[in-house]
């Protein structure tokens, strides 16, 4: 056996939500649980909710948060229609106006070239 590759093996101390506390053989001291043989339903017999930091709270605003970004299929196809006619209206109508649009757009790319070196 290799020496000191396993972990400190203590005698912990397990504490209940509930109150209850008992010893086991685990390699951390302390250990905090919330449901333990005194508390829990099926060996106690009584119907009893863990809820632990309102885990259902939290899902239902997760899930109410998804649905508030979904857009339905109708509101899709109209930004999309939009987008398209925006597009449509930003283009030049001429060709002297295409002509000039170019030239601005590769003086640009010659004056990030000048730049880079």
């Amino acid at each position: 056996m290799q020496y000191q590759i396993h972990p400190k093996w203590y005698e912990a101390r397990v504490k209940c939500a509930c109150g209850n506390t008992f010893t086991v053989g685990a390699t951390v001291a302390e250990i905090n649980v919330e449901v333990c043989s005194n508390c829990h339903p099926f060996y106690t017999g009584q119907l009893k909710f863990v809820d632990t930091a309102g885990r259902v709270d939290a899902f239902r605003a997760r899930v109410g948060a998804a649905k508030a970004n979904v857009l339905s299929k109708v509101e899709r196809r109209k930004i999309k229609r939009e987008k398209k006619i925006q597009e449509q209206l930003d283009r030049p109508e001429t060709l002297e106006a295409l002509r000039k649009s170019l030239t601005r757009k590769s003086g640009n790319r010659k004056a990030k070239k000048g730049k880079k070196s």
